[in-house]
């Protein structure tokens, strides 16, 4: 039994009006083609946007379109504010060209599949493998509600996102050995890397509209090789670079399409026909093709350059490594936390040291901040980062990171008042952090106890990040509207009056929790010859006073030139 379902014609990318309301599927035929009537794309899960973006929208509108040759033609694009006449006939002729290339369930080309996948035995798995927060495998989330054994039933639209989804984010280790794969022994292929995404911290931007996102996310250049292909053009058998077959290779990307659409798996998707419509039920995931790293054409993520000191180049099976990493997002940790990495344009690159990493910023954001003229300061930029946390030799999810961030396009100039504001305001967060986490070790230390591990257990000054959190966002936003230094300095004298209360509130908290017993304090030896150190809590709160009074030194001013004391400040700027 045949089954249709062309994602060019039926309804499945979720999507709102760019001018507000509920969110509606649509055909990526319309959703391409009327970009600029749409907001962003609505998700299940973070991590399936920049799949459906890089396996899907961006490569047919440069598969299409090309690139704009440079930042002035990318201004012309972004100016018009959708596709012009010419750009929307060629979009609709391409889509009509390739047609059959995305038919989900097509039986010889199937998209982003191999048709006839099969193992010796003929076995496939339940459709929860290609979803990572259902129960399957060693992948079993605490107090799960369903087994395994139970039937997980995938509509189309929930198939197609989640198999993008596996080429980007799919974890590590053993997988199907599939029938025509060279390189299965025993039924199964090891040695399988994470999908090319999760090897890094996935920077995106987004504007106001679909088609603003679109080309945010499109860097300027020349047009693709002719090697350089997507996917669903390399489908043959005969072509050296088939996604086609169940034969796999390792190998860099000839592009950014051949990056963007990268099969890191070979995958079938097994459809049934059930009493609510076509449901899948059943899927195969086989080995795909394998990066080596992540080459420097890669416009998406943010980069740590290794320290000069004295190390020769790293290798990887005979090739030279470019010093360039992607730089990984942390858990638990907000993006304006590392806004020095975010920042590190080409123009204000951080150089690694002789013993320190260095940071460039992303391709596209980079890009970004050489618009500001033609997109205005008070551009409303949106920057989304977003990760996985893998488990147990990376075979099983442990986290997904999803971060948004309002930024100010000035942030993005190298000599910007805007820029250093915002690198001052989150260094002082930093500082205050670690200035409680220095009170909390000075009062355990005046209790007879060793402070806290800096690599265990939750220790104070993440209470105050998460305090200044909200502020820190406020900021940003308000900031994006403001172009003259006295203001941002008022700004930053509402960010410290804030800050100095939130700090307090956290630094209060650990000095109640004193016994009385502390009082009295107690001394430690510093080492032969030394003399020995006394903790008491009176010296331990008075070193923090100080320290918040250097650290944010603005509001320290305003209260010493009050003899009343500062009032509330009305607070940070708001974005209008």
């Amino acid at each position: 039994m045949g089954f249709g379902f062309s994602l060019l014609e039926e309804r499945w990318l979720r999507v709102p009006p760019a001018v507000g309301g509920l969110a509606r599927e649509r055909s990526l035929s319309t959703v391409l083609l009327d970009a600029h009537e749409f907001g962003d794309l609505a998700v299940e899960s973070a991590t399936q946007r920049p799949a459906v973006l890089r396996q899907l929208l961006l490569p047919v509108v440069v598969d299409a379109l090309g690139r704009p040759a440079d930042e002035r033609e990318w201004t012309q694009w972004f100016a018009a504010g959708r596709w012009t006449p010419e750009q929307r006939a060629r979009l609709t002729a391409y889509l009509d060209a390739y047609r059959e290339a995305f038919g989900l369930f097509d039986p010889v080309r199937p998209f982003a599949q191999v048709a006839g996948l099969h193992t010796p035995r003929g076995e496939t798995k339940n459709a929860a493998l290609i979803v990572p927060h259902a129960a399957t495998g060693n992948n079993v989330p605490l107090f799960a509600s369903r087994t395994e054994g139970d039937v997980f039933a995938l509509t189309p639209a929930q198939a197609v996102l989640w198999l993008l989804h596996t080429h980007c984010w799919d974890t590590a280790a053993i997988k199907t050995g599939a029938v025509g794969d060279p390189q299965a022994k025993a039924g199964k292929t090891t040695g399988n890397p994470t999908g090319p995404l999760g090897q890094m911290g996935v920077t995106l931007l987004a504007g106001r509209t679909l088609f603003e996102t679109l080309l945010l996310n499109l860097p300027v250049g020349a047009a693709p090789v002719s090697a350089d292909l997507p996917q669903w053009r390399r489908r043959d058998a005969e072509h050296p670079l088939s996604a086609g077959t169940p034969r796999w290779q390792e190998r860099l990307p000839q592009g950014l399409l051949d990056l963007w659409t990268w099969q890191s798996r070979r995958a079938l998707l097994v459809p049934e026909a059930t009493e609510e419509g076509v449901r899948v039920t059943r899927v195969l995931v086989a080995a795909g093709d394998r990066m080596p790293y992540t080459p420097e054409i890669e416009p998406h993520t943010m980069w740590r350059t290794e320290p000069t000191g004295g190390r020769k180049p790293a290798k990887n099976k005979g090739r030279i490594v470019p010093p360039r990493r992607p730089l990984r997002l942390q858990p638990g940790k907000a993006v304006w936390r590392g806004l020095d990495a975010l920042l590190a344009t080409e123009r204000a690159t951080r150089e690694a040291g002789e013993g320190t990493s260095g940071f460039v910023t992303s391709k596209v954001l980079d890009q970004a901040g050489g618009l500001v003229a033609e997109l205005g300061e008070g551009y409303p930029l949106r920057v989304e980062l977003t990760g996985v946390a893998y488990g147990n030799q990376s075979a099983v999810v442990d986290d997904v990171m999803h971060d948004a961030l309002p930024l100010p396009l000035a942030a993005l100039e190298v000599d910007s008042f805007v820029r250093s504001a915002l690198l001052e305001v989150c260094e002082q967060a930093e500082q205050l952090a670690a200035a409680v986490n220095h009170l909390s070790a000075d009062l355990r230390r005046a209790l007879g106890t060793e402070p806290i591990p800096w690599d265990r257990g939750q220790r104070p000054g993440e209470l105050v990040l998460h305090a200044l959190d909200p502020l820190v966002r406020r900021l940003l936003a308000g900031i994006r509207h403001v172009d003259d230094l006295e203001r941002i300095d008022a700004g930053q004298l509402a960010w410290e009056q804030l800050a100095w209360s939130r700090a307090w509130a956290v630094a209060d908290r650990l000095l109640q929790a004193v016994p009385v017993s502390a009082f009295a304090g107690r001394s430690t030896s510093q080492g032969e010859g030394k003399p020995e150190r006394t903790h008491r809590v009176s010296l331990a709160e008075s070193f923090f006073l100080k320290r918040r009074a250097e650290i944010l030194h603005r509001a320290a001013a305003a209260r010493r030139e009050s003899t009343a004391g500062v009032a509330e400040p009305a607070g940070l700027p708001t974005a209008s």
